[in-house]
């Protein structure tokens, strides 16, 4: 029996900045973190590699993608959590239908958006442009087994983050390097010292540095 997914995030007008896509030779979905909209990535996306780039910014219903911690039992963050992943899905999926293939995609966001991206990644492994996580990591209790199918084949991975940020743990966050690592992601990670969850300067250019070796 196939059990259907609500629709709570995929009808979501999405926010595009740069290349159209029918000229577009690679494309950033970014993700936008709780209580946010899409227009607060703009400025990121302004700030990052233009030329022949589209960014796509998804929108969350309610501007959040789902309502309790991340890092909570997945069960309680459900039916939001799947909506979000397919959401996030269905944006790869169109990008795909204009002619961009994975290895040409760039999956990111921040905070709750990065959380999302890094597990929409994880649990479709293949080789994509990139993932770049801004004060993110993987979704789940950190004992939470991590048996995800696939390989990331070489995929860039950047995940930057402080290592007292109020909250993501240090330890989140070098998990999921840790398993993106493993899962085959050329991985770096960033972790300062500090408490500020935003997204740094010196971030900003490693993923810069992703997008433009495209």
């Amino acid at each position: 029996m196939t059990t259907s997914i609500p629709r709570i995030h995929q009808d979501q007008p999405a926010l595009t900045y740069g290349a159209a896509l029918d000229q577009a030779e690679a494309a950033v979905i970014l993700l936008h973190g709780r209580g946010a909209t899409a227009h607060s990535l703009l400025p990121l996306a302004e700030a990052l590699p233009g030329g022949k780039i589209a960014y796509v910014l998804p929108a969350a219903a309610g501007n959040t993608w789902y309502p309790n911690s991340g890092f909570a039992p997945f069960a309680t963050n459900e039916p939001y959590l799947s909506s979000a992943l397919a959401a996030v899905g269905e944006t790869v999926a169109r990008l795909n239908a204009a002619g961009l293939p994975n290895d040409k995609i760039i999956l990111g966001g921040f905070s709750q958006g990065a959380c999302l991206a890094s597990e929409f990644v994880a649990r479709n492994a293949t080789r994509y442009g990139g993932l770049i996580a801004f004060s993110g990591a993987l979704l789940g209790p950190l004992d939470t087994p991590r048996e995800y199918a696939g390989s990331l084949d070489g995929t860039p991975v950047f995940i930057g983050a402080v290592d007292r940020d109020p909250w993501v743990s240090a330890a989140q966050i070098r998990m999921s390097a840790e398993v993106l690592e493993k899962l085959g992601g050329a991985v770096t990670l960033r972790l300062i010292p500090g408490s500020e969850h935003t997204i740094r300067l010196e971030e900003v250019e490693a993923a810069s540095a992703i997008i433009a070796g495209l």
